[in-house]
């Protein structure tokens, strides 16, 4: 099993960009949640730990939603746990080994606190989650008021303190509140969240943790947890990440790549579709032909997965493949028209596994398409110039094993499934 070097808390940071990605508009609503929890926790004297799980938690708060519409209706103040997000999320994060100490904070993140207080929970979830909700809540305020035209955040300051207030002791812990309303007294705190919504990336505010050695698999059950939420955005690509993943992994062992740039294919293959998270749900189920203005929202998603993915160190080889799977060997794709020699074998491989996949599912404009079907669809693209000819040979070569990889069947599936 291969090992990355990776900053753990900088791996999460930066796959959380994703998640801001749902809300379209709404860009950085985990990090400046996080960023107001966290400067709340430092003000509370919470040891560095509690802090760390703080951060986390926050910028994954809402890793419970998919689909932009779902988001939308948690911008009303009063709302809570809208689409049961927080059961999913906090479900999510158990899969993951490195992460399931934070579930329960998901969970309870729209949980008032005089219902946790007679929860069985540890006083430390507790404030955690608490903590987390009340700034949610601020932050969710803080962008009504600046899309309602305010000429400034600094003049509904005040009204947003307010309703906080007449939140405490029922909605949020009393001494959570007093110290948000000590810590937003200055114009800055305000200014800083003005700030902070017009930019589309946003440094860590802690980065103090180190390189360390994390194994394939549990960095493996991390991404799991983003790819799900990017196939849960559509109904017809549910299992399309984890299928891209699998033929991927297959092709690249057929080739006899090593076993580190074979996880790394995996890896790939489950985030090559990160930068969905920012179209719209109803342009990706949409039956119709897309209009040009939509098309172009669609062909962004494998830029803006390439940029999430650089700034994470020791994902060089994994944002390069990931973000060049529209590109075609004539240099006719997209994002950045690369030509055939500036594709690496690995970069064709996931691109041919995203396009085979794609064909084994039905999609809101037709039907899933027999191995047979698909085999000649994949020769015609190499004929046209779009795919990798040794690739596709690969695929031509080895049909049953990549269909079964494709559709995360096992080696002993019957053929009929192939005809189905």
């Amino acid at each position: 099993m291969s090992k990355f070097n990776l900053n753990f808390l900088e791996v999460i940071t930066s796959l959380s960009n994703a998640l801001d990605l749902v809300s379209i508009h709404r860009v950085n609503h985990g990090k400046r949640v996080a960023s107001m929890a966290l400067a709340c926790g430092k003000a509370m004297h919470w040891e560095m730990k509690r802090l760390d799980d703080l951060f986390l938690a926050a910028i994954l708060h809402d890793c419970g939603i998919s689909k932009t519409n779902i988001f939308s209706r948690l911008t009303h103040f009063e709302v809570k746990n809208i689409d049961n997000h927080c059961v999913k999320g906090s479900e999510l994060l158990q899969r993951a080994p490195l992460l399931a100490n934070l579930s329960d904070y998901i969970l309870h993140h729209h949980t008032s606190w005089a219902e946790l207080i007679g929860l069985d929970l540890p006083d430390a979830v507790k404030i955690i989650a608490n903590c987390i909700y009340l700034h949610d809540r601020v932050d969710i305020l803080t962008l009504t008021a600046l899309e309602t035209g305010s000429a400034n955040i600094l003049a509904s300051r005040e009204s947003i303190r307010k309703k906080i207030w007449a939140k405490r002791d029922n909605w949020f812990h009393p001494e959570l509140v007093d110290h948000f309303l000590a810590l937003s007294e200055p114009e800055a705190y305000w200014l800083a969240l003005e700030n902070m919504s017009s930019k589309n990336h946003c440094p860590p505010p802690i980065a103090h943790n180190s390189v360390q050695e994390i194994d394939f698999q549990d960095l493996k059950q991390i991404v799991l947890i983003f790819s799900h939420i990017v196939d849960a955005k559509c109904t017809y690509t549910l299992k399309h990440s984890d299928g891209v993943a699998n033929l991927a992994r297959c092709l690249g062992e057929l080739f006899k790549r090593s076993e580190h740039n074979c996880d790394k294919l995996e890896i790939a293959g489950l985030l090559h579709d990160l930068g969905k998270l920012r179209i719209p749900d109803n342009i990706l189920e949409k039956a119709d032909q897309l209009t040009a203005s939509e098309f172009f929202l669609i062909q962004r998603h494998s830029y803006d997965t390439d940029k999430i993915l650089q700034n994470i160190s020791g994902f060089e080889d994994i944002a390069r493949w990931a973000g060049q799977h529209h590109e075609c060997v004539d240099g006719s794709g997209y994002p950045y028209r690369c030509s055939a020699e500036q594709l690496s074998l690995e970069a064709k491989i996931i691109t041919v596994a995203d396009v085979f996949q794609a064909l084994t599912q039905n999609r809101p404009y037709r039907d899933k398409i027999s191995l047979q079907d698909i085999l000649q669809l994949l020769k015609k693209q190499v004929a046209e110039g779009k795919l990798d000819m040794e690739v596709v040979g690969m695929v031509e070569n080895n049909p049953m094993q990549c269909w079964n990889a494709a559709n995360c069947l096992s080696p002993a599936a019957h053929a009929l499934e192939v005809l189905a």
